[in-house]
C-alpha cells in the first residue's frame, strides 16, 4: 500500500464534512493531546451527566486522518458511557498496533482508519482524539 492510498475518498469525505463543535464553557474535564510525529493537536471538553457525556466540545488542528477520528467521535459522543469510549479507544489501539477488528456498532464508520495500520507514523495523529478524551474522563474522575 503507498502512502497515498492512507487517504480514501471517504476518508476525505468524513474529514471535509466535520462539523465545528464548539468548546464549552464550564466542562467537568478538558485534556489536550499533541503528536510529537506530525504535530497534530487535539483538544477536547467534556460534560457528564447521569453517567454518559452530555456534551462534547473540541479544537482539532490535525491531518486528514486526526480529522477524521476526531469527526466520527463528535457525531457519536454525546450519549456515550466513559466505559464504552475507553473500549473505542482500546479497540482503536489494537486496530491499528495488533491487527485487532475494528469497532463496529455506531463506532462502524472507524473502521475507513484500518488502512492507517500499516503507516506507525500514523497512528498517533489517528489516536490522538481517544487519547484526549480518556485523559478528560480520567480528569473528571469517572
Amino acid at each position: 500500500m503507498e502512502f497515498s492510498d492512507l487517504y480514501s475518498n471517504r476518508i476525505l469525505e468524513i474529514a471535509g464534512a466535520a462539523r465545528q463543535m464548539p468548546r464549552l464553557e464550564n466542562p467537568d474535564a478538558t485534556a489536550r493531546k499533541v503528536s510529537r510525529v506530525c504535530g497534530s493537536v487535539v483538544e477536547v471538553d467534556l460534560k457528564l451527566d447521569d453517567g454518559r457525556v452530555a456534551a462534547y466540545g473540541a479544537t482539532v488542528n490535525a491531518c486528514a486522518l486526526g480529522q477524521t477520528s476526531a469527526a466520527i467521535v463528535a457525531e457519536r459522543i454525546v450519549g456515550s458511557t466513559p466505559r464504552e469510549l475507553r473500549a473505542v479507544r482500546d479497540q482503536m489501539t489494537a486496530m491499528l498496533r495488533a491487527d485487532g477488528v475494528p469497532p463496529n456498532g455506531k463506532w462502524d464508520d472507524l473502521k475507513y482508519l484500518e488502512p492507517v495500520r500499516a503507516f506507525p507514523a500514523r497512528h498517533a495523529s489517528t489516536l490522538l482524539v481517544f487519547d484526549a478524551v480518556v485523559e478528560a474522563l480520567d480528569k473528571a474522575g469517572v
